[in-house]
């Protein structure tokens, strides 16, 4: 189990940018393989989408939905095998939808990121017997 308290880190931080067509999970596993990430999360967005393909909330599928939608707020934190990641969208009419990111969120004109990396530890997933799900484990890096 994750402690609830850990010393502070030193961070690092990337900034990048997703092209028309290119996946968002896709193109933030690539970025974490390149750069050797292992504990980072969105600390910002801002961008557009053809396609948002959402978990909503207790449900277990998700919905793709298609059409213009603009990234309101993208968050959450990535290790280097898994991503837990909550999107927020606003269609053309300004009607927002979110939940949790599956594959096939599709960039429309662009996804400027910023992606931060916890320098001192390492981000995994475990099984948690409270909530019945692999939810965010912590550990110290090995250099």
């Amino acid at each position: 189990m994750t402690p609830t308290h850990l010393p502070l880190s030193p961070a690092r931080f990337l900034a990048l940018r997703l092209l028309p067509g290119e996946d968002l999970i896709a193109g933030l596993r690539t970025q974490m393989a390149r750069h050797g990430l292992q504990a980072a999360w969105i600390t910002g967005a801002v961008g557009s989408l053809t396609h948002a393909n959402l978990r909503y909330a207790a449900q277990p599928d998700g919905t793709l939905l298609e059409g213009a939608f603009e990234v309101i707020a993208l968050g959450g934190t990535l290790d280097p095998e898994c991503e837990h990641l909550h999107l927020s969208i606003s269609d053309k009419q300004g009607l927002m939808r979110g939940g949790h990111v599956l594959p096939g969120c599709r960039v429309r004109t662009t996804l400027e990121l910023v992606v931060g990396e916890l320098e001192a530890y390492r981000f995994g997933r475990a099984p948690c017997p409270q909530s019945g799900y692999e939810e965010l484990l912590i550990t110290p890096r090995t250099l």
